[in-house]
């Protein structure tokens, strides 16, 4: 049996690339496992040879301790790999394929799924609808940051690459399929960014450059990214976007310099629980900021995207409020617009078909976009310390060579 080595979650600010199991068709106890889904059988899983798998901003919130994540938890939720082995009951994934496998787990078979609505599954976490691997209270499946890792419901879940040979040829671009190109499209399409509008997108992050190379793709005429990171702002204009420094002041002011109005058609959040606020409080964690900016920047009866992370639980927010995940929100403000608001996780496979295509045609470039650099596995511990800086990167972990780090 091959040996596994993956990143491991050792408290707030660490992370180790240890020795771990090496995947079995059953899940085992551990470090975050659901206890009613240990023993859990899996004869329609798949092991994947792991070819990329991506560190994402919500990795991060883990790691900094903004989570009740408990230490030696195995992350990662991007993952892109080959197929070396299946269970009994898969049959039309073959061993070689490759693959990409949506961060949410689904079963294909509860109503959710069959609605389409992949990102809150009935039937893979105990707890709560939605799962997804190497993530705390998503059922415990272990994390894809390591040579080898485990899909269940195979058959429902992978992605097949119809051309291996092109497929490898552009593989920085399609690990992003995983998750940050459908989770940045998803905020854009149920924000109604559509041909010729204009469109605020809060964070210039992986998931916000994605989002901004997405509203290109859907056709806006105007992308306006904001950040207060210089270095991610100059990556969101090297492919066309707008941008505005929040730390500078008034997002609304900046974007009424650019559009002649300080009001745009729609926003996406694409910061989460851990924003801060603008202008003189850009230095201070305000976790409603970016919610309540995208709602005084947004026209009367335009829609809000949020694929930005909020959580229930947060032990090192700001307030005892937020902890709880109560934020101070101005819901007034969004009702009296007659604003949409969209949250929750992505239903990647929902688009990640269509987005395949569009990166096997050279419509989108999204590894260009996100700055996509890739690093040996062994390295994960330094990508974390330099993406929680802020890096203009989306570092892409290669644990078994093939994108050719080792």
């Amino acid at each position: 049996m091959a040996g596994n080595r993956g990143v491991v979650y050792q408290g707030a600010g660490r992370v180790e690339v240890q020795d771990i199991a090496y995947p079995e068709f059953e899940l085992k106890d551990g470090p975050g496992v659901n206890p009613a889904n240990v023993g859990r059988k899996v004869p329609h899983g798949a092991i994947l040879k792991v070819v990329a798998t991506n560190i994402c901003g919500s990795d991060q919130h883990m790691v900094r301790g903004r989570t009740t994540a408990p230490e030696g938890m195995v992350l990662g939720h991007e993952i892109t790999g080959e197929v070396v082995e299946k269970g009994p009951d898969v049959e039309f994934v073959e061993v070689g394929d490759l693959v990409s496998v949506p961060f949410n787990i689904s079963c294909g078979r509860c109503r959710n799924c069959k609605e389409r609505r992949t990102e809150i599954c009935l039937n893979v976490n105990p707890d709560r609808p939605g799962s997804a691997y190497g993530y705390v209270d998503m059922g415990g499946w272990v994390g894809g940051q390591a040579n080898y890792a485990l899909v269940p419901y195979a058959d429902w879940n992978l992605l097949r690459f119809p051309d291996r040979d092109r497929a490898m040829e552009k593989i920085l671009d399609l690990t992003m399929l995983s998750d940050i190109f459908p989770t940045g499209y998803h905020g854009c399409v149920t924000a109604g960014v559509g041909v010729g509008s204009s469109v605020y997108i809060a964070g210039a992050g992986p998931v916000g450059l994605a989002a901004a190379a997405s509203a290109h793709l859907l056709g806006a005429a105007v992308v306006i990214v904001g950040d207060m990171k210089e270095d991610r702002l100059a990556q969101a204009r090297s492919f066309g976007c707008e941008t505005v420094n929040v730390a500078e002041g008034d997002p609304g002011e900046q974007i009424e310099r650019i559009l002649g109005s300080p009001v745009v058609d729609s926003a996406v959040d694409a910061v989460g629980f851990e924003a801060h606020g603008t202008g003189k409080d850009a230095g201070k964690e305000a976790p409603a900021s970016v919610l309540n900016t995208a709602m005084g920047l947004t026209r009367a009866g335009g829609s809000i995207g949020v694929p930005g992370l909020y959580v229930t639980g947060d032990p090192g927010a700001s307030d005892e409020a937020a902890r709880e995940g109560s934020l101070s929100i101005r819901l007034g403000l969004g009702w009296s617009r007659s604003h949409a608001f969209f949250t929750g996780q992505c239903p990647v496979m929902k688009y990640h078909r269509e987005l395949m295509a569009a990166i096997m045609t050279d419509r989108v470039r999204i590894a260009e976009a996100v700055n996509a650099v890739a690093i040996p596995l062994e390295e994960a511990p330094e990508g974390y310390r330099s993406f929680d800086e802020s890096a203009a990167s989306k570092y892409v972990l290669d644990p078994n060579g093939y994108l050719g780090t080792g």
